[in-house]
């Protein structure tokens, strides 16, 4: 019997995308990995290649100057909102770099795969283009499906009901070719304590502080040392915790702040423990993105303080309006005005930590995986004797 490869190509263009692809991979490996072999690399930056290197910086560097220059991020998804989502691949891939493009290409085709799964649009561009095409299976972890993720895919996944819903309505998507699932979420966080006292007792963390996580994304560029800063200088019993990601200058600047007495201060770099900081808070604050599933997961509310995109506009309209588990305020000084009420009144926070509750279950990858085995065998119905 043959043996089906099935590949996870990570690319790093934020963390929005590794996240989910390693959520997808942990539970595919456990359930179904005995079945089939396994591939699973960071695709341009194991390479060893320098062109396709260069494009993986490129594309960080987009999300960094999004971050820090917010109109060019809304004039980059404009851009993809404009065009279609074969000119939107085309320009996005081939354009910025046609060698690194066809180095990727060759790549792939090297490793030989029967299926790619991936959670960023480039993988599954390269994937569709080999000359024997594997069955590609591409997860969208935004709110929409831009025409940046409208490029042919076998199997569509998108795990926010609002973005199924308006997917449907084009002629690209139907029912068999896009299925709504759980958001993504990392599975082992469903193993992570949720007891708040148990947990800050393991982190070293006050017991009975009010607790207050803030985090930018990967890149640390934000609001985050503005409302720090403020934050530090409070009179109540009061934790701060501000992740800076791989931002060491910001790092650098943070642990240079005076702190009030009553104040515990935790700045961080990029944390490995992030849901567990999660679990030990009662409130997030920070820019929108796939990161507000976290703290919705472990039932606290979200204060967006940032938006670096339409894209990212739609994800917090998703939690502020459908879900119910997110406010926006990107005023830092407001931010400091909310949590202090909420810290007084933690009463206030019931309707957020209610909401979060009630989406629970729209966490976890086993359906998705299940979705995706089934479309795996639907191709190779061997697979299943």
């Amino acid at each position: 019997m043959k043996t089906v490869r099935v590949l996870f190509p990570y690319i790093e263009a934020g963390y929005g995308h590794i996240m989910p692809m390693k959520s997808i991979e942990h539970k595919f490996r456990e359930k179904y990995g005995d079945k089939v072999e396994i591939l699973s690399c960071h695709f341009l930056s194991d390479s060893n290649d320098v062109h396709m290197i260069r494009y993986e910086n490129m594309l960080k560097n987009q999300v960094r100057l999004s971050n820090s220059f917010i109109p060019a991020g809304y004039l980059l998804t404009l851009a993809d909102s404009l065009v279609g989502p074969r000119l939107a691949n085309f320009g996005s891939v081939r354009l910025f770099s046609p060698i690194a493009y066809k180095r990727s290409l060759q790549r792939m085709e090297e490793m030989k795969p029967d299926v790619v799964i991936s959670t960023y649009w480039a993988t599954n561009y390269y994937a569709e283009h080999m000359k024997n095409k594997p069955l590609t299976v591409l997860f969208c972890p935004d709110a929409h499906l831009s025409n940046i993720y409208g490029y042919h895919s076998d199997l569509y996944l998108i795990g926010m009901p609002k973005g199924y819903e308006e997917g449907l309505k084009r002629k690209i998507y139907n029912e068999n070719n896009l299925k709504l699932v759980p958001f993504l979420i990392r599975d082992e966080a469903f193993n992570v304590e949720t007891d708040k006292k148990l947990i800050r007792r393991k982190l070293g963390l006050p017991e009975n502080n009010f607790t207050v996580l803030l985090a930018e994304g990967g890149y640390g560029i934000g609001k985050i040392y503005q409302t720090s800063k403020l934050l530090v200088n409070e009179h109540f019993p009061l934790t701060v915790i501000a992740v800076c990601g791989t931002n060491n200058k910001e790092l650098e600047k943070m642990k240079s702040l005076e702190v009030s007495k009553e104040v515990t201060f935790m700045p961080v770099g990029f944390a490995d423990n992030m849901l567990e900081l999660q679990s030990a808070s009662d409130v997030f604050c920070g820019k929108s993105g796939n990161i507000l599933a976290e703290p919705t997961f472990f039932g606290n509310l979200s204060i967006v303080t940032h938006c670096a995109n339409t894209v990212e506009q739609k994800i917090a309209d998703h939690y502020i309006n459908v879900v119910g588990s997110a406010i926006k305020e990107f005023s830092p000084k407001k931010v400091v005005q909310l949590i202090r009420q909420f810290a007084q009144d933690e009463s206030l926070l019931e309707p957020y930590r209610k909401a979060a509750a009630d989406y629970h279950d729209n966490f976890g990858p086993e359906k998705a995986v299940d979705v995706i085995w089934d479309k795996i065998v639907e191709k190779y119905p061997e697979l299943n004797k």
